[in-house]
């Protein structure tokens, strides 16, 4: 088997790593980084560009160049996250036939499964270039609060991009892996992490080589990008109230102020103060304005506790799950980059009663536990590993007035089987509709649907005398089958759940072909300029 790389694709920055001996190595891109802006661009002459030089273009063409994409993934149009997103996007997003949410570029609809697709197939080319072979096999890292949908849409770009995914692994448990690898004392860490676009909590038990996942719990909605968004708010509201003039319409002004407002908070965790300076980012009758403002260490903590202090109950709710209080937690571990604030650093220590550890990069941490596990699945660890990872979310099925009904509870070690039996509530009732859903709410609505099929050719009998058995079977990646089966007739009907939203199999494929004669048509270009 050649490399299997480890991919972190993040909402605001991208990793790639592998394992040289047992030692985990970032790879860096083509321009030598050890990281890549999950960004892209689409030019005015139909280049696309990824990374860092699309990063350069958001501010000259924001209406083509697409950021945060992970945050759309397997996600509706209609939901509330991406109407959130839309309102503050310089980009345009619609809605798809089955109501997903796509980005509209120059009047051509893309899903986010194909941008996503295109940073990973960037990194991909990176890899093989500090190779110099090709490379078809990754572990791909997943927020671990990811649904069904959203992991789904992850393989699928994957696939796009001309990679087969070996593994789809939670980010917080790629993490420890990283951090674990080396330890040899049996403890208990909190996995903290704050990424670009989520928060998971993950809680693990490290014992002899056996990475035990314990709870994991947190919100796919809540990470840098809504930092940075509440600094822009504070510029914007500031500069409205001296100039009675609103930027929020101005696509290329907001740009300019997101791009200020993140290196203004970057330069928070190292500085007391910062100075955003935005020259000429009005003009009007009166003349041009501008925005000079500094922004303190103080003010940024005030702006954004509110963001932080939501993290708090998630880490309540896992500790609870897992029957732990915080003194029994040995290490905390911050993963993603904004755990570089130091108002979180101080939280989590005051939370723990214990400084968390500093020694492992935030930003790189997630890509080296990946390829740490790309090593296991390839059998290349010398020392037994062995990773036990759950589902983050409950799954079962609507039953009698639209309730939901259990049958794998979340934070249950996968992969796992159950089998739950029902019956009918009708006499002589030849067929059932299962429907099967995902996630923590007593009534079906509250929660996401997966899949819907029928069991038919029931045995005629009374009411509640016919025995429907309901199995559930996850995978290591956390992608479901379920199965119906009638014990008397033997009857059975079995169904892989597909997520109802994304992209068929046919569409994946479609995209594939086109990307294919995309990058045959660009090499020609090349080859004729070069001769």
């Amino acid at each position: 088997m050649n490399h299997v790389i480890g991919i972190d694709l993040g909402t605001t920055y991208s990793c790639i790593a592998y394992l040289e001996g047992n030692e985990p190595r970032v790879i860096p891109n083509l321009e030598g980084l050890p990281t890549t802006p999950s960004v892209v661009s689409f030019t005015q002459t139909g280049e696309k560009l990824v990374g860092n030089l699309a990063l350069r273009q958001a501010v000259t063409n924001p209406e083509n160049t697409v950021t945060a994409v992970k945050r759309l993934m397997g996600k509706k149009y209609s939901s509330d996250e991406v109407q959130a997103i839309e309102r503050k996007s310089p980009y345009t997003l619609g809605q798809a036939e089955n109501g997903d949410v796509i980005v509209e570029i120059d009047g051509q609809k893309i899903s986010p499964q194909e941008i996503s697709a295109m940073i990973l197939a960037y990194l991909k080319k990176c890899a093989e270039a500090y190779f110099g072979e090709e490379l078809i096999d990754a572990v791909i890292t997943v927020p671990a609060h990811f649904d069904d949908h959203q992991r789904q849409a992850t393989k699928d770009a994957a696939k796009i991009a001309g990679l087969e995914v070996v593994r789809v692994i939670n980010e917080p448990t790629s993490a420890s892996l990283a951090y674990g690898l080396d330890q040899k004392k049996n403890q208990v860490i909190a996995v903290y992490d704050l990424g670009g676009g989520t928060f998971d909590i993950t809680l693990m038990e490290i014992s002899d080589g056996i990475f035990n996942v314990l709870a994991t719990t947190g919100n796919t909605f809540l990470g840098g990008e809504d930092f940075d968004k509440l600094i822009s708010d504070w510029l914007i509201s500031d500069f409205n109230k001296k100039n009675e003039v609103d930027l929020s319409e101005d696509k290329l002004a907001l740009q300019r102020i997101k791009e200020a407002a993140e290196k203004a908070k970057r330069e928070l965790s190292f500085t007391t103060e910062s100075e955003i300076n935005l020259p000429f980012i009005f003009s009007d009758k009166s003349g041009s304005k501008h925005i000079k403002k500094t922004l303190s260490r103080g003010q940024l903590e005030e702006l954004t506790k509110d963001l932080i202090a939501k993290t708090f109950p998630f880490i309540d709710q896992a500790l609870t799950d897992a029957g732990l209080e915080p003194k029994g937690i040995d290490e905390v571990i911050l993963v993603g980059g904004q755990t570089r604030m130091p108002l979180i650093k101080k939280t989590i220590t005051d939370f723990f009663k214990k400084d968390p550890t500093e020694h492992i990069n935030p930003d790189e941490i997630v890509a080296m536990g990946a390829s740490i596990q790309s090593a296991i699945l390839q059998g290349k660890m010398t020392d037994l590993v062995v990773l036990l990872d759950v589902t983050p979310l409950s799954l079962g099925i609507e039953t009698e007035n639209g309730i939901f009904t259990n049958i794998i509870e979340k934070n249950t070690t996968i992969p796992c089987k159950k089998t739950m039996a029902f019956t009918t509530v009708e006499n002589n009732q030849r067929r059932v509709r299962v429907h099967v859903l995902q996630g923590e709410g007593d009534i079906a609505k509250d929660n996401i649907s997966l899949a819907v099929f029928d069991l038919v050719g029931i045995a005629l009998a009374p009411a509640g005398v016919p025995q429907i058995d309901v199995t559930f079977e996850i995978d290591a990646d956390g992608l479901a089958k379920v199965s119906a089966k009638d014990v008397t007739t033997g009857r059975t009907q079995k169904i892989e759940v597909k997520p109802s939203s994304g992209l068929s199999p046919e569409e994946v494929n479609k995209i594939i072909k086109r990307t294919q004669v995309d990058d045959d048509e660009n090499k020609e270009v090349v080859e004729d300029e070069q001769t």
